[in-house]
């Protein structure tokens, strides 16, 4: 190819969450040649042609940003096909699930070769890419988001994960997890049916409300939006970390689950006698709570010695782009290309990990 000649796409990549949908077109050589953010995805609750119709707008973005095609998003015909489609998405919780999914994606004509995981494998390559470097992924990753899930991966493509479907797979936690315990136990302490805690008082005051039978109220009539608890554990960390004994109980419950959660992915792919990156992704996770995040290495330490924490901030956007870069045998330059589009940071891409703070390390 002459040197004036545009790089053609060959990686298509796909982070999409409850939330938002990131999308990034790549050369074989790692360059990054458009990127486009949509809606999120929800095939649960919409099904699974609308959510996927939700990608494609993202996916349009990303080849309107790359000059692939032409005209207003929404006015093209078929997009020209990549050789890899990579898309890790939330809700891909089962490997039937990916299977359906995947042949979704198929359908739609975006590259000849498609590949669905669930949206934490994202977050687990994005972090290993700054650790180890190179297109063999080794090791785990608890994200802790609006939900809690786990994944590990080795060079081989052997996994370890979850079916992570809340309290009926036998998770416990995540934001909306820890909103739900913490509305629990202000209720009980309000009427009497639990001790006092401080959460009695902040959880309704965080939405003008003077009671937790006035929040009660507004939450179960729709007032205040159902989905607006997870506004509430922010204001359980703050209580936790003011000393209420209640918060703290589920501050140190979280940690408990983060670790088991890693400790049991560490135990079935062997790895928990060897010197290995334990990622820790997601809104809480990374957001840097000291109780959390001191309790999780304490933890760490104990069960898994070997095991090094680290928290990762990239966008998971970029694990995706890896792993399709991974399935073309790009070579080490092309990941690196890719990872510093996403994290420009020369010195070590502090802002896609870095280690656990914790209060001994004065990582604060």
């Amino acid at each position: 190819m002459g040197l004036s000649e545009p790089l053609s796409a060959a990686v298509l990549a796909i982070d999409a969450g409850n939330s938002k949908t990131d999308v990034a077109l790549l050369a074989a050589d790692g360059t990054v040649l458009g990127t486009g953010r949509g809606g999120g995805f929800r095939p649960s609750a919409v099904g699974v042609g609308p959510a996927v119709d939700v990608l494609a707008e993202a996916v349009v973005r990303a080849h309107a940003a790359a000059g692939t095609v032409r005209g207003p998003a929404g006015a093209h015909g078929p997009l020209p096909p990549v050789r890899q489609v990579m898309a890790c998405l939330a809700n891909a919780d089962l490997p039937v699930e990916e299977e359906r999914l995947a042949a979704a994606l198929t359908d739609r004509g975006w590259g000849g070769a498609v590949t669905v995981h669930n949206d934490t494998f994202a977050v687990l390559r994005a972090g290993l890419a700054s650790l180890g470097g190179g297109a063999a992924p080794r090791g785990v990753a608890v994200v802790c988001g609006a939900g809690i899930n786990c994944a590990g991966m080795l060079p081989d493509g052997r996994t370890a994960r979850f079916p992570a479907l809340g309290r009926l797979s036998g998770d416990w936690g995540g934001g909306g997890g820890l909103a739900d315990e913490a509305l629990w136990h202000a209720a009980r302490a309000e009427d009497g049916r639990g001790g006092p805690t401080r959460l009695r008082t902040a959880l309704p005051a965080h939405f003008g409300l003077d009671s937790m039978s006035a929040l009660i109220e507004a939450l179960h009539l729709g007032d205040i939006p159902y989905a607006r608890r997870l506004e509430l554990t922010p204001v359980l960390f703050t209580v936790a970390a003011q000393g209420d004994a209640v918060a703290r109980s589920l501050v140190a419950r979280m940690a408990e689950e983060v670790v088991t959660m890693a400790v049991v992915a560490l135990r079935r792919l062997e790895l928990l006698e060897e010197e290995v990156p334990v990622l820790l992704g997601g809104g809480i996770l990374a957001a840097g709570h000291p109780l959390l995040d001191d309790r999780v290495a304490q933890l760490l330490s104990e069960r898994a010695p070997r095991a090094v924490p680290h928290v990762v901030r990239a966008r998971p956007v970029l694990g995706a782009a890896l792993l399709g870069l991974d399935a073309l045998g790009a070579p080490l330059d092309a990941h690196e290309r890719a990872r510093r589009y996403f994290e420009p940071d020369p010195a070590g891409a502090r802002g896609v990990t870095g280690p656990l703070p914790t209060a001994a390390s004065g990582g604060r």
